[in-house]
């Protein structure tokens, strides 16, 4: 599977072509550039990099990005990391989990979830959006103060996980359904769409080969523990 990385304007961005479906992740081509065989990772000539936070820290390196994007300024760079930190274990799992017992498992795949556990998913992920708005976004425009950064994309990318599953995320929450908006307003709202068009049709994928998911299955299950 070839990764596409592209800067367009402001807005860094990581475009994985089709393959995840067919498991081309799983390959041993791909093994040669994340031998965890997971998604994100990036070929940048020689060098080969994986885990999206450390993609994305490289890019802004790389392309020196404006300063708001991973801010110079210390305090401001560590409100950036201190979010970038955080959502790792907390945020990021609960939308993935999310995602995929609400429709990976039951679609792609054609297992079922227990109502128990998809209400304890369910749950999980409304304590870490309620975290997300009330302790990160606050009343400020942005996750870190009045302009967009890496933990702004960061989040909204995770965010938009449970939203393509159905889940009403925004809905009764002003606050942080205000600050999608200028979210996508700062990205620009074609390529905010474009960047989530995959995810935001994954209702309508198609079941798995059972090949591909007995690959995938042992994986997926340590996957969201």
């Amino acid at each position: 599977m070839n990764l596409k990385f592209s800067l367009l304007g402001p807005w860094l961005r990581l475009l994985p072509h089709a393959g995840l479906s067919a498991g081309e992740h799983l390959s041993d081509a791909f093994a040669q550039v994340n031998p965890m065989k997971k998604v994100p990772a990036m070929k940048d000539g020689g060098f080969t990099l994986c885990e999206s936070v450390a993609i994305l820290l490289y890019l802004a390196h790389k392309y020196k990005v404006p300063d708001h994007w991973y801010p110079q300024d210390l305090q401001a760079r560590a409100r950036v990391d201190e979010y970038l930190a955080w959502q790792h274990t907390t945020l990021r799992r609960s939308c993935l989990r999310t995602l995929w017992h609400k429709v990976m498992f039951p679609v792609f795949l054609g297992e079922q979830i227990r109502p128990e556990m998809l209400a304890a998913t369910l749950a999980d992920l409304d304590v870490n959006v309620q975290v997300l708005e009330d302790q990160f976004l606050q009343d400020k425009d942005f996750l870190v103060g009045p302009h967009i950064s890496l933990a702004d994309v960061v989040a909204i990318t995770e965010l938009m996980h449970p939203v393509g599953g159905g889940c009403p995320v925004f809905e009764g929450r002003p606050r942080l359904a205000a600050w999608y908006r200028r979210v996508e307003a700062a990205v620009g709202k074609d390529l905010f769409l474009e960047a989530h068009e995959v995810i935001l049709k994954v209702r309508d994928c198609p079941p798995a080969d059972p090949v591909i998911k007995q690959k995938l299955m042992p994986r997926v299950l340590t996957m969201i523990q």
